[in-house]
């Protein structure tokens, strides 16, 4: 069994330790947040030091606020533990760039960041039907991500960018642009307006529209990320030479997404645009958190690289999101 502690005992905290229950093969030996813990499952330590220090763990969850994420990654790493961190990996690219000299020098060891959205079941299907070229290729992609917040999110560390780093691109934006990432590889072009006029968040933001292009491939894509959609929101899009693929909703704990609604269009002459003529698939269960999890402990396991949530994958997704923020 996969010795495993987890510094953070928030929501974040908790699910994984759901998940690392649920999988099997590991179990957590003790858990550290500053505020009292009043569920706890196994040992409550005194700091997290005595996490990082303890021999017989195996493996850290990095699950504190935003600012601690970097250092922590660097010192689990320095301490000769797995890491799994949750985003954002850094405030900046640089930040990344600092933890990956560590992992370079940490042989063996396994650095991951949770970017749960890939592990979706919807999400799967559309990267599957991607790489097949039964569609063609990506011609273009949309992406509108937002929730709504009350005068209660203001009294969590997330309203404080000292804390946390940014405004909702940083919290939540972050998980679309790894989607359009994961899809197709990357952008060069990067223009973005930002806005800030309903909450008024000191240093944050509410509200992103950003656009972007691969000039190698002409790929273009356009993202909303909102704190102010009064109707919550998950609605990815993107539409292929030979069809479209469109999910609306996202299967989460707080139910407040819908469910996950998967459209594939197969162009087709004699249908004429018709909704009739598409495919519904409609999945009912969050199988991400699991997923992701596994995929965590089987490099481990099985001592083989990991794929998905990778330090080069956040550093080149900080890239995009240091010109989001600086160009606008």
């Amino acid at each position: 069994m996969l010795k495993v502690g987890i510094i953070g005992y928030g929501k974040m905290g908790r699910i994984r330790h759901k998940a690392l229950v649920g999988d099997g093969r590991a179990e957590v030996v003790a858990i550290f947040d500053p505020e009292p813990i009043d569920d706890a499952l196994c040992a409550v330590v005194d700091s997290e030091n005595e996490i990082l220090e303890n021999p017989e763990i195996d493996a850290i969850f990095v699950c504190a606020p935003n600012f601690r994420i970097p250092e922590l990654a660097k010192r689990g790493l320095r301490s000769g533990k797995h890491v799994f961190a949750e985003k954002p990996p850094g405030f900046t690219a640089a930040d990344v760039e600092g933890v990956r000299l560590v992992e370079a020098e940490s042989e063996g060891l396994k650095l991951m960041y949770g970017f749960n959205h890939r592990h979706h079941a919807s999400i799967k299907k559309m990267k599957s039907l991607i790489e097949s070229g039964e569609l063609g290729k990506i011609l273009w992609m949309r992406g509108r991500y937002g929730k709504e917040v009350d005068d209660s999110y203001f009294e969590t560390w997330r309203a404080d960018p000292k804390l946390a780093g940014g405004g909702i691109m940083l919290d939540q934006g972050i998980h679309m642009l790894d989607l359009f990432m994961y899809f197709c590889g990357g952008f060069d072009v990067v223009h973005a307006l930002v806005s800030n006029l309903y909450w008024k968040i000191d240093g944050g933001e509410d509200n992103v529209f950003a656009i972007f292009k691969n000039s190698e491939t002409g790929v273009c894509a356009s993202l909303h990320s909102t704190m102010t959609q009064w109707r919550y929101l998950f609605s990815l899009e993107i539409f292929l030479e030979g069809g479209a693929l469109i999910l609306n909703g996202l299967k989460t704990s707080s139910g407040v997404y819908g469910d996950e609604d998967l459209a594939i269009k197969r162009n087709d002459s004699d249908a004429h645009g018709g909704f009739a003529h598409e495919e519904h698939i409609v999945y009912h269960t969050d199988v991400s958190w699991a997923s992701e999890i596994g995929h965590f402990i089987d490099s481990i396991e099985k001592r083989q690289p990991v794929l998905q949530g990778t330090s080069l994958d956040a550093l080149n997704l900080m890239k995009i999101m240091d010109r989001i923020y600086q160009g606008s």
